[in-house]
């Protein structure tokens, strides 16, 4: 989801260039294959979109794969792009990397300073391990390597796995699978009211590209004093206001029941997006449009499928 909204974004900028692999084509987890892949295409420039990604359910059950898989990801593309002496690289992390009991809105210094939510800990300790290693290859090599932490994602291409989907791409499959079933109920995992921040991917790739463009470490680390800088909307939702949104938007006029024996995961995760609103970017899509957005992606793309 992420890499290909980066791609059609670049391209609309007049970027052709790209260098592309899939997960099939490029194993990211072994060093030899990244640095084979480095010393062959001799990229100028590295965006680190892959990851091994999920939700709630997905990150307490496969708790081994994640640390590991994103870990061995992020060194051997940050190894590889020193040794290779690259122009810039841009690492994508995850605002759960902030401590679970963390103030509100979540400002990009509260780092490291708190325990984590434990069902996401694996995750989490490894997106922080690639943002220090960012930092450090700037500190120790003067590598133009930078972070961003964007906010809950979700559009074209998300995961819709119900096992493994994050919660607006799983709650619209659920509807739209109660609807085609003719259920009179849904039932969703916690008890609805924890709020999260959606952030549109096509917002994220324009942050990130605009990122880019107008920001280098020595700003980042030592002029805004910053590991990494937070991409969001700055707008939150309950759980709860959210299923009800996409229940009325794809027709599902059941009964919603909230699991509360399941976990809820941590009350609130906003990020503080003053810096980089400061720098001149702001998102353009509103949670209702994106819904939308999203739904007409489920239902061109993949409900044909079920």
């Amino acid at each position: 989801m992420v890499g290909s909204a980066l791609v059609r974004k670049l391209k609309q900028k007049g970027v052709h260039n790209l260098l592309t692999r899939t997960s099939q084509v490029l194993d990211l987890t072994i060093q030899q294959d990244v640095l084979d892949f480095f010393e062959s295409e001799k990229p100028d420039i590295v965006f680190i979109a892959a990851a091994k990604v999920g939700g709630i359910q997905a990150n307490n059950t496969y708790r081994g794969q994640f640390i590991y898989e994103n870990l061995m990801i992020q060194s051997n593309i940050i190894h590889a792009s020193h040794l290779h002496k690259i122009k810039k690289l841009l690492f994508l992390g995850s605002s759960c990397i902030y401590p679970k009991l963390a103030a509100q809105p979540m400002e990009e210094n509260i780092l490291l300073t708190g325990k984590l939510e434990p069902t996401n800990e694996p995750y989490a300790v490894a997106k922080i391990a690639g943002i220090k290693m960012c930092e450090n290859y700037f500190r120790q090599y003067g590598d133009e390597f930078i972070s961003v932490m964007p906010t809950n994602l979700y559009g074209p291409n998300d995961n819709y796995d119900l096992l493994t989907a994050h919660v607006l791409p799983a709650l619209v499959r659920k509807f739209f699978k109660a609807k085609l079933n003719n259920k009179d109920s849904i039932e969703i995992w916690g008890s609805g009211m924890p709020k999260r921040e959606f952030l549109h991917v096509d917002d994220m790739a324009n942050a990130c590209i605009f990122i880019m463009e107008s920001l280098d470490a020595k700003t980042l680390y030592n002029d805004m004093s910053l590991t990494h800088l937070n991409i969001g909307t700055g707008i939150e939702i309950s759980i709860k206001e959210l299923a009800q949104i996409i229940s009325d938007k794809t027709g599902f006029s059941g009964r919603l029941k909230f699991d509360s024996t399941k976990p809820d995961g941590t009350h609130r995760k906003l990020l503080d997006i003053s810096k980089l609103i400061s720098l001149g970017w702001t998102p353009k899509i509103s949670i209702i449009e994106g819904i939308e957005m999203a739904i007409d992606d489920y239902k061109n793309n993949y409900l044909r499928k079920e």
